[in-house]
This record gives C-alpha cells, sequence and structure tokens, in this order.
C-alpha cells in the first residue's frame, strides 16, 4: 500500500508563515552576491571573471600548454563545465571564443584554430570544429602555481579543487580590459598597454604614494616612461584630452571618445575618396556600413556619394564624396556626429578588491592591488622553495652519512630485524633519512655519487640561504618583483608586433561647427509659409506666386519667403521672444501644414510679427509700438530651445511692432501723427536684449514706420501708386534733429498709409 497522501488529522495545517518581504529581500541579496562575486565582476588581483579563471585552469589541469598540441574546444569545454562550471556549455564556450579573439582581447590568453568568429560579428564555429590552446600571456597567468602561490577551495560538488585566483605575473586586468553587469552594478574596463602598464608598476614600486598624474606618461619627459590611456586591439584615434583622461583614471568613473583612422586617396584631377583603415573597438564594421548605408537612403549624408566595404584581413572601408570639391574634414565630421565611426568607450573600474569588496578604483589603487598580489605570490613560491630545499637537504645529509659509513650501514641492512630503527639508533638519524638510506639504489654507491650529492648539498644551501634573506628583506622582494615586471614588458614591448601601440592621440579638429551641421542636411529649395493664425509649411521648390496658397476658414497669409533646407528660419513674436526653427525640420507643404504652437513654447496672447532666413552677418533693429528700439547683431538673437529667446522686453499693451535690417548711417521715423523724424544712426544703442531707447516722442499714438539709409544718397519712399519720391540732403534739414524729437509732418507725397513703402 502506497504512502497516504491525506493531511495528518490532528488540525494542525502544518503552514509557518513567513514575512513575503524578509523572504524576497533574502532571496534576492542571495542572488546579487553571486552575481557580483561568481559572475560579473573581475578579480584586481588576476583581471579575470571565474569563468575565464576555470576556463585557463581546465586547460592547464589537461594539460594544454602554449607549445602542446592544440585540443578541440569540445573537450576543453566539457571539462570546464564538468568539473568546475556548472553553466550551460554555450555561454563557456562563448567566453572560450572571446578570450581568443585579437578584435576583442588586446593580449588574447587562448590560441585559437579554427573559425573564431570576425569583426563583421560572426560568430564562432561550433565547438566541435574549433580547437585552442593556452597563448604565452596564459602561461604567465599561472606561473607558479604549483608552488602553492594561491589558495585553493572546492569545487562546486567538492570532487576537486580549483583556484580562488590566479598568481597573475601578467597585469591582465588593465592590459585586456573587462566588462560586465552585475545587479547595482556593472563594470567596464577598456585594454591597456603592457608595456606602459609595466613602465607604471616600476613607478609605484619606486615610489608607492604615486598619484594617477605620476603614473602618467609625460611628453616633455618620454624616457619616464608610463601610461599615456587605453591601448584598444583594433586601433582607432583617441580624442581626449590628458588632463580628462587623468581625472578618469583618478576616479575610476569616465570615458574616452575613439574616432575611426583614416585617410584621403588621391585618385588624380583632383578627385578623392576616403580611406577607413581601423574602426572603434567593439564596433561591428557590417552593422557600421548598414547605418552609413541608411543614412545615405534617408538623405542624412548630403556630402556623401557611396559607401565600399574592400576588407580582407585589414579593415578598408571606402568612402566616396559628392563632390571634388567637398571638404574631407567636414565630411568626416559630419560622419563622425551621425554614426559609430565615433565611439564614446566607457570607463567604470568597478572591480573586487581582495577577491571580495567590490568597489571603484582608481589607477593606481588596481596597480597597488595587483603588486601586493605579486608581492604574496613570491612570499609564498619562496616558502614553498625553501620548505622543499629543507626536505631536500634533510634527505642529503642522511646520504652523506651513510656514504662516510658504508660498510656499517650495509652491516645493519644485512643483519638486523628492524634495520630502519638500528639505523636512527645508530647514527642519529630521522626517519625521513633512514628511509632514504633504505631506498636507495646499489647502483647508486659508486664514488661519483657522493660527489654530486655533496655539489647538490652545496647549491641547495646557498638557494636556502639566498630565499632566507630574501623572505627576511622587504626591499630585496621588491627588487624581485621588480626584475619580474621588467622581464614581462621585455617580453611585451613596444617594439614587439603584439606590444607596439596600436590606438593613437590626436586633438579632433577644429572645423565649423555651422559647416559639420549643413553637412548632415539635404540641400534643397523650399518656400516657408506662416499664416496670421499661426500654421507653418514648408513647400518644396522656390514659389512666388502665393495667390494659389489656400488656408482654413478665417485664416490668411502673415508671412512667406524662399528659403534652402539647410538655412534656420527664425521668427519674431509680438511678444518680443525669437524662435530657431531648422529648415529641414519644418511641416511639409501637404495640407495647411501644423500650429507654431506645437512645434515652439509661444504663450497665447502673442502672435507671429514676421519671419525670415537666419543671415549671423547683419544686424536687425527691434522696435515696440510706443516707438523704442535698439539695434542686435543676428547671431545673438539665435535660440535653440523651444522656449525661444526674449529679445525685447515690452509689457502689454505694448508689443514688438517692427524687425528691420540695419544699414546706411541714418534712421527715418514716423509715427502714427504722421510727424517724420531723421536722425543718424549713431545715436541708437547695440544690445543683446533689452526694452531700447525712445525713438521719436508721441502724445498719442505710437511708431508707424522706420526706414535706413545713407544720407548723400537722401531718404525714398513709395506711394500706393507706385510712383517713386527722393528727398535729398539739403531737402532733408527741416527734418533732421536727434532721438526722441517729436519731428515734423511728413513732406507732401508722403503715402496715406504711413508706411515708407506705400
Amino acid at each position: 500500500m502506497g504512502k497516504s497522501l491525506t493531511p495528518p488529522g490532528d488540525g494542525g495545517d502544518h503552514i509557518t508563515p513567513i514575512d513575503l518581504k524578509h523572504a524576497l529581500e533574502e532571496r534576492y541579496l542571495a542572488y546579487a552576491l553571486s552575481t557580483i562575486m561568481h559572475r560579473a565582476l573581475p578579480d584586481v588581483r588576476d583581471g579575470l571573471k571565474p569563468v575565464h579563471r576555470r576556463i585557463i585552469h581546465a586547460m592547464s589541469e589537461m594539460g594544454i600548454r602554449p607549445n602542446s598540441a592544440f585540443k578541440k574546444c569540445a573537450r576543453i569545454v566539457g571539462d570546464v563545465i564538468g568539473k568546475f562550471h556548472p553553466h550551460g556549455d554555450q555561454s563557456v564556450y562563448d567566453a572560450l571564443v572571446r578570450l581568443a579573439q585579437d578584435f576583442s582581447q588586446r593580449y588574447p590568453i587562448v590560441d585559437g584554430q579554427g573559425n573564431f568568429g570576425n569583426i563583421d560579428g560572426d560568430s564562432a564555429a561550433a565547438y566541435r570544429y574549433t580547437e585552442a590552446r593556452m597563448t604565452e600571456v596564459a602561461a604567465l597567468l599561472l606561473e607558479g602555481i604549483e608552488q602553492d602561490a594561491v589558495d585553493y577551495r572546492p569545487t562546486y560538488n567538492e570532487e576537486d579543487d580549483e583556484p580562488v585566483v590566479l598568481p597573475g605575473a601578467f597585469p591582465n586586468l588593465l592590459a585586456n580590459g573587462s566588462s560586465g553587469i552585475a545587479v547595482g552594478m556593472a563594470t567596464s574596463i577598456p585594454p591597456h598597454n603592457a608595456h606602459e602598464l609595466c613602465d607604471a608598476a616600476l613607478l609605484l614600486i619606486k615610489n608607492p604614494a604615486a598619484t594617477v598624474e605620476d603614473l602618467f606618461a609625460d611628453p616633455a619627459n618620454p624616457q619616464r616612461g608610463g601610461i599615456e590611456g587605453p591601448d584598444l586591439p583594433t586601433g582607432g584615434i583617441i580624442v581626449e584630452s590628458r588632463e580628462s583622461m587623468i581625472e578618469t583614471y583618478r576616479t575610476g568613473r569616465g570615458g574616452f571618445r575613439v574616432r575611426a583612422k583614416w585617410e584621403t586617396e588621391d585618385l588624380g584631377r583632383g578627385g578623392y575618396q576616403i580611406i577607413v583603415t581601423e574602426i572603434p573597438f567593439q564596433v561591428q564594421k557590417s552593422r557600421l556600413i548598414e547605418k552609413i548605408a541608411e543614412l545615405l537612403i534617408a538623405k542624412r549624408l548630403p556630402l556623401l556619394e557611396d559607401v565600399r566595404d574592400e576588407s580582407a584581413e585589414d579593415v578598408r572601408l571606402v568612402l566616396v564624396p559628392k563632390s571634388r570639391t567637398v571638404d574631407p574634414t567636414i565630411l568626416m565630421e559630419s560622419l563622425f556626429k551621425l554614426t559609430e565611426l565615433e565611439n564614446r568607450i566607457p570607463m567604470n573600474m568597478n572591480v573586487l578588491s581582495q577577491g571580495k569588496v567590490p568597489r571603484v578604483m582608481a589607477l593606481n589603487e588596481v596597480l597597488s592591488e595587483w603588486l601586493a598580489h605579486r608581492k604574496d605570490v613570491l612570499v609564498r613560491r619562496s616558502s614553498f622553495r625553501l620548505a622543499a630545499i629543507e626536505r631536500r637537504l634533510e634527505i642529503l645529509g642522511g646520504l652523506l652519512i651513510a656514504y662516510l659509513n658504508l660498510d656499517e650501514v650495509i652491516r645493519i641492512i644485512r643483519e638486523e630485524d628492524e634495520a630502519k630503527d638500528a639505523l636512527i639508533a645508530r647514527f642519529e638519524l630521522t626517519d625521513t633519512q633512514a628511509e632514504a638510506i633504505l631506498n636507495m639504489r646499489l647502483r647508486n654507491l659508486r664514488k661519483l655519487e657522493e660527489f654530486e650529492i655533496r655539489k647538490e648539498h652545496d647549491a641547495l644551501s646557498a638557494e636556502k640561504a639566498e630565499l632566507e634573506k630574501l623572505l627576511g628583506s622587504d626591499d630585496l622582494q621588491w627588487k624581485t618583483i621588480a626584475g619580474e615586471i621588467t622581464d614581462v614588458k621585455k617580453k611585451y614591448a613596444k617594439v614587439t608586433e603584439l606590444g607596439r601601440r596600436r590606438t593613437l592621440f590626436a586633438s579632433a579638429p577644429t572645423a565649423d561647427v555651422e559647416a559639420i551641421q549643413q553637412a548632415m542636411i539635404e540641400k534643397e529649395p523650399i518656400t516657408v509659409v506662416i499664416s496670421e493664425k499661426g500654421w507653418i509649411r514648408a513647400l518644396k521648390g522656390h514659389s512666388s506666386d502665393t495667390s494659389t496658397l489656400t488656408f482654413k476658414e478665417g485664416d490668411a497669409l502673415r508671412v512667406a519667403f524662399p528659403a534652402q533646407t539647410t538655412d534656420k528660419i527664425v521668427l519674431v513674436t509680438t511678444g518680443g521672444k525669437v524662435y530657431t526653427l531648422g529648415g529641414d525640420k519644418l511641416p511639409g507643404g501637404r495640407g495647411h501644414g501644423e500650429p507654431l504652437r506645437i512645434i515652439i513654447d509661444m504663450e497665447n496672447d502673442q502672435d507671429v510679427l514676421t519671419a525670415f532666413v537666419h543671415d549671423a552677418s547683419r544686424k536687425l533693429m527691434f522696435v515696440s509700438t510706443s516707438g523704442n528700439g535698439f539695434i542686435v547683431t543676428e547671431s545673438d538673437i539665435v535660440a535653440n530651445t523651444r522656449k525661444g529667446k526674449q529679445v525685447m522686453n515690452v509689457v502689454m499693451p505694448e508689443e514688438a511692432k517692427l524687425v528691420v535690417p540695419v544699414s546706411g548711417d541714418h534712421v527715418a521715423v514716423v509715427g502714427e501723427n504722421r510727424k517724420l523724424v531723421v536722425f543718424p544712426l549713431s545715436q541708437i544703442p547695440e544690445m543683446s536684449r533689452g526694452k531700447g531707447v525712445r525713438l521719436q516722442r508721441y502724445k498719442d499714438g505710437g511708431i508707424s514706420d522706420i526706414k535706413f539709409f545713407a544720407l548723400s544718397a537722401g531718404l525714398t519712399w513709395e506711394d500706393s501708386a507706385g510712383r517713386v519720391f527722393s528727398k535729398n540732403k539739403d531737402e532733408l534739414l527741416e527734418w533732421l534733429g536727434d532721438r526722441a524729437a517729436a519731428g515734423r509732418p511728413v513732406p507732401k507725397g508722403f503715402p496715406r498709409s504711413g508706411k515708407f513703402s506705400g
């Protein structure tokens, strides 16, 4: 009979109530700690995450060394997940693949044979096809592991042991970089040059109190060495100031702008094309080309004709300009702004300090912890070797006693029942020495063997003395570590192919920002139309006939003018505010367009006064209804936000009434009272914002119109019938005066409208 599923009849429900909040916090914290400690963050000492450390250790256990034969990746992955890392085989293989990619790792840790993916983003072949072995870098990371250099801990099933950290004779954390996302924290460290890291570490050994600035290479003293900045596997050019980089390394947080490396290739007859030979780190080449092609189709790159990928082993992207007159710098600057030809490499040096505490560290702290680890490894290896020497010297001492008393030893072995005890009693030997004598072969009794033992004894005694001296001296330990680092530096020196610096440094060229903005917009003619009720649209082409335009019922044309999509359109409201719109951003000409109030934050009690194409070289005169005015440079009124820029200060019922381009040397002002005053332009101040000064004095009403002119050429106006009237300097004498005068009645023939243009 099976076990009854009926609950016991003691009346209890056997349910333990728990607090859900507490239970969730406890479980989430356990998950977070697991992710931070055992998955996402690298250890500052060897620069490895657990999965990478386990891959290297598994290869070491399998005997896959740099000089051994390649082994199938399937075997390596199998060993890793079977013995050390009980996670998905694909995730382990992906980690192994990345360690072998020379475009992902500055100094690859795995030497791969077969298809390990490429810079286009294609994935590696399946692990049954690919093979791998260690590189010299991996061998350096493991150096001395068999000499008790690091602690071991049981694996997940407690069948084996695995190293907590590798000895790390190579500055791997900064040399190869790392990136990972944990829970509530992340890490992102770009790769660096090993030669420079060794230089910085040697500087830090000499001066443990060295600051980040001290560890940086000094352009004024190239012999000193030190870190110049990241050295990315795919090269490129870093356009970041030295001060900015030092600040990033000092705080452990920041970023570096990296640009593609490019050059112009002469095609003869003034023609050229641009060749990109290096792209930023971690940018997929195929995706980059797709993005450029998409922008070409969307007409966002008007200076570019075509893009081609002619890459083989090396990167070669060909960018064809629209014409030979296109400035290559401006073309590239527009591409840098819109594509991943310029990329920001983030830096967040969040690592496990002492393998336990996650924290963001500065450059000098990272190197100090690596050096402290190297010292710990040196002491542990030296102690391990010393213990081995002492064991061997003990055995050799016993063997020498045996050679000095050979006949007696042979007699004891032949005649005594308990030869070992007898030997110990007769010659005061240790158990180990007696065992060694009894295990000695007959062939070792030759005279020459005694000489060899004495020689080995002397050599080991000398080595023991050196090790004791080393373990007793802090200075000697640091001197030994400096020697080891110097050896690594020589191995990966900048003169070697692997060690040469790939990423260069430069300042971003100071190209005209305006020109770059225009280079990103397809230049096309448009006609800007604004209605009385504030609806805006842009018709394609230049149209001078506005009679065919249709508007909503009760609406009419306010202003229409020709422009280009590359132009900035300036709008002035009756409230004295100025807004700037891009010609390419205006709604199309179908229908009635869109209300301006959707595009800009325009107050409800204000209307559009005027609009025109921006011209930075001009000066404008702002005039209010009450006759106040001032001159402003047009480049000062550009507003790059929806809120616009308050240029003329007016308070209701006063409003901004006129915006007129400044020219000539005199101003003619006519009021609604049909009085005219003429005065020199120099009497009007230039301001960037304000109420302005009084131009003409009125008892009632306000200003009607204003006109700038050169006094030598005279003042002209046109009546409603199209007739032109003119007054020369002498004829204007009775109206000439100073600013803020009341003026005199207008001359005969002046238009009834009170405007200079009829």
